[in-house]
């Protein structure tokens, strides 16, 4: 009899795309190492990656605002 567990989730690295295997023994997921987790961090703070901000949005054209 084999036991059935469930297959791991495997992701890809969001820098590098190498597979990692989702679990408490990757401490750096979604990530495969420290260098890629820090090299995402640094994207970060150099401003490369942004969420949109809803006030920069130009104004839509409503009614009275003719």
């Amino acid at each position: 009899m084999t036991s059935s567990s469930p297959a791991a989730t495997v992701v890809a690295c969001p820098i590098c795309r190498t597979p990692v295997e989702w679990g408490a023994h990757s401490p750096y997921r979604p990530f495969c190492s420290e260098r890629c987790k820090l090299i995402d961090l640094g994207q970060w703070a150099e401003e490369r990656y942004r969420v949109p901000d809803p006030g920069d949005e130009p104004p839509s054209e409503g009614p009275g605002t003719h």
